[in-house]
């Protein structure tokens, strides 16, 4: 990648049991190591030998690691990290900065499979979620009745705000095991009830939740048009499932959402798949807001908001794997500037609800093909003592596929 990197880079992982519990080859690869990088508390574990340098994870992490590398350019190092460094871990940060070819990695027991032995659960029956400096409305995707989910915390105060996270949302009879210090002499167990939980947390900890609360959502598209926070400029309910379904989310993809309002698609096609990506892009300021509102709210907080007027404001944004333009079409140079920066198997979903926007999409049906559709939704309302239909504002819908 032409970067200057260490002879070695090897990653081992170790447990809350400290230096004993690691393997021979393990022990022998660490004190052969020219350099040991790691935390303090992990470096208390891991006995000192005579000419090794010892560094402490920079921070900010990922420049940091950059630089350090560079500065033992051709010598051997070993980052030693607590338990499996592929889970939520030092691993996975520098696979990703330097490559597979460059990182080997020796792991350990992670808290995940040590959790999961302490509660019993198999992994098929549970969910593992990471809080660790993530924003713990990350939870609330996984809200559904019966659910297991392990939460890696971020600290002592996870379990308090956890608690209280789940009883606002419904679910404050959910049982909370916080599982304390695992594989250690100090192990602890703290059982309780969200609505209730009134205990203090060890610093490390992995939260086991039995979730007991009501159907508050899908990941299924379609979310009620109530769960959004808006101001009337939101893609209802039907019209957004058959835009999602078009658009197709993919684990890791990118999705522009281009004329946000609410947010609404952007949203649901995070919560398709943990790895999904999505980009608000809105033009009203107040909207942009409410938009971080919303994906919070709805389990998605890293959706990333741009406020900014399109087609300009999308020549700094990455490629994107599918687009949805659900307001603004008519604007000179927006569809052709994202036909233009979808690359091949892009998918593109425009609705329309003017004549003239409805003209447009029809012209470019003509000339790229793909699919062109009108929605009239009417739903049962009352008129007088009786029922009738009450019909919405038809919508023209062009899907394609680049």
């Amino acid at each position: 990648m032409g970067e200057s990197l260490p002879s070695s880079l090897l990653v081992v992982g170790i447990g809350a049991d400290g230096w004993s519990g690691l393997s021979e080859v393990a022990r022998e690869r660490i004190g052969a190591a020219e350099v040991l990088v790691a935390g303090p508390r992990v470096q208390a574990l891991v006995p000192e030998v005579a000419g090794q340098v010892r560094e402490e994870l920079p921070s900010p992490l990922r420049p940091g690691l950059r630089e350090l590398m560079a500065s033992y350019a051709a010598r051997s190092v070993v980052v030693v990290a607590s338990g499996d460094p592929m889970v939520s871990g030092i691993g996975s940060t520098l696979v990703d900065l330097f490559g597979p070819e460059a990182v080997e990695v020796l792991p350990g027991v992670s808290s995940v499979a040590l959790a999961r032995a302490r509660m019993r659960w198999s992994a098929e029956s549970s969910q593992v979620v990471s809080l660790v400096a993530r924003d713990p409305h990350l939870l609330l995707r996984q809200l559904a009745p019966g659910h297991r989910v392990l939460l890696l915390s971020s600290d002592e105060t996870t379990p308090a705000f956890v608690a209280a996270l789940l009883t606002s949302y419904g679910y404050g009879a959910s049982r909370v095991v916080v599982l304390g210090d695992l594989g250690s002499a100090e192990e602890s167990r703290i059982e309780g009830i969200a609505s209730t939980w009134s205990a203090s947390s060890p610093r490390l900890n992995v939260l086991a939740l039995e979730l007991d609360g009501p159907v508050i959502g899908s990941w299924a598209a379609g979310l009620p048009d109530d769960a959004y926070g808006n101001d009337g400029q939101l893609t209802k309910r039907d019209l957004r499932a058959g835009a999602l379904a078009r658009l197709a989310p993919q684990p890791g993809q990118l999705l522009w959402d281009v004329g946000a309002g609410a947010g609404s698609v952007g949203i649901e096609w995070m919560r398709a798949h943990p790895r999904c990506r999505a980009i608000a892009v809105e033009g009203d300021e107040d909207r942009a807001t409410q938009i971080g509102f919303n994906a919070r709210h709805l389990g998605v907080p890293h959706l990333e908001v741009v406020h900014g007027r399109a087609p300009a404001v999308l020549a700094d944004l990455p490629d994107p794997d599918a687009i949805f333009v659900g307001g603004g079409a008519t604007e000179p140079g927006l569809l052709e500037t994202c036909l233009a920066r979808l690359g091949p198997g892009g998918r593109l979903v425009v609705h329309g609800v003017t004549l003239e926007t409805e003209t447009l999409l029809a012209e470019l049906y003509a000339e790229h093909g793909g699919e062109l559709t009108r929605h009239s939704v009417e739903r049962a309302a009352p008129i007088g003592s009786f029922t009738g239909w009450t019909p919405a504002r038809a919508v023209t819908m062009w899907a394609v596929s680049t």
